[in-house]
C-alpha cells in the first residue's frame, strides 16, 4: 500500500512539474498577466469602483463574493476546531435520560 501511495505521489508530482514548464517566467513584463490583466485593473479601477487603491478595489469589489466565501470557509473551520477540541464539562453526557 505504501508503494502505491509513493508511486502516486511521484507520478502526480512529475505531472505538476511538467505542467509548470509552460508557465511564464516570474516577473516577465511580456507575460499575459502583465500585458492584459494589470493594465485593465490599473486604468479602470477608479472609474469602475471609485476606490483609489487598486488592491482594495480588486479584493473588495472585483472579487467580493470570492473573498466572502473564503472568509466563511475559514470561520466554519475555526468553529469546527473549537467544537472538536473543547473538553466535556463535568456531568455532561452522564445520565441524560
Amino acid at each position: 500500500m505504501k508503494v502505491f501511495a509513493l508511486l502516486t505521489v511521484i507520478i502526480i508530482g512529475g505531472l505538476l512539474v511538467y505542467g509548470a514548464e509552460d508557465f511564464p517566467k516570474w516577473g516577465d513584463p511580456q507575460g499575459p498577466g502583465s500585458v492584459h490583466v494589470s493594465p485593465r485593473y490599473i486604468q479602470g479601477t477608479y472609474i469602475e469602483t471609485g476606490t483609489p487603491n487598486v488592491v482594495t478595489a480588486v479584493v473588495a469589489d472585483y472579487r467580493g463574493y470570492d473573498t466572502m466565501g473564503e472568509t466563511v470557509v475559514i470561520f466554519t473551520a475555526g468553529v469546527a476546531c473549537i467544537l472538536m477540541l473543547r473538553g466535556k464539562k463535568r456531568g455532561e453526557g452522564e445520565g441524560d435520560v
